[in-house]
């Protein structure tokens, strides 16, 4: 799990204005970051950035890049794109009679049929993470360390067993790069879930021994269970009095009560467990504040409290603790909430670790959905239809499927798949490189169809399929990459051009290292992810190629020192100079990599 938010999340937060749902608006988005605190069981600092309603920066919906007075330059790319392709395939029909030869088609569609049963039982197999999570909830299984081992055992045999599937069959670059990808996403959809459900459950259990350590510190004060929720509540009053004291209070007109309209008072009042409970604090306030008998209000305090009846939270812990006949009448969280006012430190002071605590088991959202309650086979099945790699409780949803966006976005795939086709089959296999060609021609050669293809195979996966997918699954943030174009450091890159890649190497590899090893410094946590990354990508090749090279491992692992260079003064300053590197490593990167790989 994420232990605090990595240097740049925590420089926007520090520059952010907080809004009134207690949000840091950015100018990167709406961030919301959770309280945190250190597991004393898996030592893990946890600090959640959870997900909200975005959309993607070329979404023809999409506000803000409607207004941008660049969006011409989008109109124009596609424009040119379209008669570039035309004049290709005319040029074609005037040298060889027809405008593709559908040769590279061919090639990849052989085995479609099995490639197709193979991606299914891939998919198929990640279902096994719900009873999985369903034994570490019923106590069949421990997690922290048992379930931790099974869980990657289980992710390394699914990895292997795909690359011995693709060796087996002796697929050309396009099956066997598909399936080996595939099955990465689907190992990180894998650990996702099964991370944050075991860490769901170690909380609870945290929590329900904190509760119990709340009852019995309450037990050992004076007044006993009973009585110190009376207490909390007298001083919950108390304090409640002391932030309106200096306003006019309540007049009475004909014998009817005027609320009290303080926003203070009026806070603390929407704060209670439920409108009875508000309801009863009001003519508490009214009835304190005409400077009636404290022994009445204490004797009204307490009918108040045998009527606050919402014992919905109880199903979680009863099975640790059975309530006494006192307690069922109130939730935990709601004891709990009464007793951070305590006049007692160390009750008040467990009462809040808690909350904390508990507040972990339940989603942000509309649904409040609590933890265990989302360990179910459709909630799986909706989380792996829902594009992104990182697990929630909960996400943002939109209200309905529109089918016009769903054929805007099939109808765009279609077309820039035929672009895709077309730059590939004319511009990048007839330029293979061989050994004997001239090195530095091939890259010439290759690099703008290598560029083309690439913004193109961007746009279909993360404009027309994660959107595609997200409006099927009504998932809300549709913020799959950010403003890369603009980058000025490979750091920059990393992080907006692949939004749910690194949302997933930030929680489940950076943020974990840290939290794991508390002696490995960011630093030292940024090349350990960076590593594990190019170790990845670096397998992809191999898969492709047949070859063990070790070329984009290498490439991969130079941007580290590259970013350490880049984060000094003089360099950040000048972001045109930055932006200007940046592409032109872009631009050599690929065709570099294809001659490499090919040719040596």
């Amino acid at each position: 799990m994420v232990s605090e938010p990595p240097p740049a999340v925590k420089s926007a937060i520090l520059e952010a204005t907080r809004t009134q749902s207690g949000a840091f608006a950015t100018s990167e988005g709406t961030l919301y970051v959770s309280k945190s605190f250190r597991s004393k069981t898996s030592k893990k600092l946890r600090a959640i950035v959870t997900f909200e309603p975005r959309k993607s920066h070329f979404d023809t919906s999409n506000e803000r890049s409607g207004t941008n007075e660049f969006r011409g330059f989008f109109t124009l790319f596609w424009i040119s794109l379209f008669l570039f392709t035309v004049q290709t395939y005319i040029s074609s029909v005037e040298a060889n009679g027809y405008a593709l030869s559908f040769a590279f088609a061919t090639m990849f569609s052989r085995d479609a049929v099995v490639l197709a049963i193979s991606d299914a039982v891939l998919v198929s197999t990640t279902a096994l993470c719900v009873p999985f999570a369903k034994a570490v909830v019923q106590g069949r299984l421990r997690y922290y360390w048992t379930g931790v081992v099974l869980q990657h055992l289980f992710q390394t045999i699914v990895l292997v067993a795909a690359v011995v599937w693709t060796y087996h069959r002796q697929w050309p670059w396009v099956q066997s790069g598909f399936l080996t990808l595939h099955s990465f996403v689907m190992i990180m959809k894998m650990h996702s879930y099964m991370t944050v459900n075991g860490y769901l459950h170690d909380v609870l259990q945290r929590s329900q021994h904190v509760y119990q350590e709340l009852q019995r510190l309450t037990e050992k004060h004076s007044a006993g269970w009973e009585g110190s929720l009376r207490q909390a509540e007298s001083a919950r009053i108390k304090e409640a009095l002391v932030k309106i004291e200096s306003t006019s209070i309540v007049d009475t007109n004909g014998g009817h009560e005027i609320p009290i309209r303080t926003p203070e008072a009026e806070a603390v009042i929407r704060s209670m467990a439920d409108p009875g409970t508000a309801d009863a604090l009001r003519r508490r306030l009214v009835t304190i504040s005409k400077g009636q008998d404290t022994q009445g209000s204490e004797r009204e305090t307490t009918s108040d409290i045998d009527h606050i009846a919402n014992g919905t939270a109880f199903s979680v812990y009863t099975p640790s603790f059975p309530p006494t006949p006192e307690q069922v009448l109130l939730s935990p969280v709601a004891c709990a909430s009464l007793l951070t006012h305590h006049p007692n430190p160390d009750i008040a002071s467990t009462a809040h670790t808690f909350l904390d605590l508990d507040s972990e088991l339940v989603s942000s959202g509309p649904k409040k959905l609590r933890f265990p309650e989302n360990v179910s086979l459709a909630n799986f099945i909706e989380y792996m239809l829902i594009p992104t790699l990182v697990y929630e409780l909960e996400y943002p949803r939109t209200d309905r499927i529109r089918p016009l966006y769903v054929f805007e976005k099939t109808v765009a795939f279609m077309g820039s798949f035929a672009l895709l086709y077309t730059v590939t089959e004319s511009f990048i296999i007839p330029l293979t490189p061989t050994p004997d060609q001239s090195f530095f021609r091939s890259l010439l050669d290759l690099a703008l169809p290598f560029m083309i293809a690439y913004l193109l195979l961007f746009y279909i996966i993360f404009e027309c399929i994660c959107n595609g997918f997200a409006e099927l699954s009504r998932f809300a943030d549709r913020q799959f990459y950010d403003d890369w174009w603009n980058s000025t450091s490979w750091d920059d890159f990393s992080r907006k051009w692949n939004k749910p890649v690194h949302t997933f190497l930030l929680r489940h590899v950076y943020a974990s290292t840290l939290a794991s090893y508390p002696s490995v410094s960011r630093t030292g946590a940024m090349v350990i992810t960076f590593l594990l990354s190019a170790a990845a990508h670096e397998l992809v090749m191999v898969i492709v190629t047949h070859k063990i090279r070790l070329y984009l491992f290498l490439m991969q692992s130079i941007q580290i020192p590259l970013i350490l260079v880049t984060r000094a003064p003089a360099i950040k300053r000048n972001k045109l100079l930055g932006n200007v590197v940046f592409w032109l490593g872009l631009y050599a990167g690929f065709p570099l990599l294809c001659v490499a790989y090919v040719a040596y």
